[in-house]
């Protein structure tokens, strides 16, 4: 999803709606979680899925897996932030 080095750390309230797959049935229920991966260009990564803009937001998801939200893009600011309790890092 991402490279090694190419986000900084940052600590921020955001509510992501709960994980799931594609196929699956949304959850209206949010999950707060304060841990990001800031990432200032959205061309910085991988692979990733994104999807259709809701309130100014699109979810972020892992492309291979189709697994998400992981995170979400910010169309006010440009600047995407990935959930550290929802990626693998190596």
């Amino acid at each position: 999803m991402l490279n090694a080095g190419v986000a900084r750390l940052i600590n921020m309230e955001f509510a992501l709606p709960y994980i799931h797959s594609k196929g699956e049935g949304l959850s209206n229920q949010p999950e707060s979680i304060s841990n990001y991966w800031l990432v200032e260009d959205m061309y910085t990564f991988e692979n990733i899925g994104v999807s259709h803009t809701v309130d100014n937001v699109k979810y972020l998801a892992c492309a291979d897996c189709e697994r998400g939200p992981v995170g979400w893009h910010d169309l006010s600011t440009k600047k995407s932030y990935i959930a550290l309790c929802r990626v693998k890092h190596e």
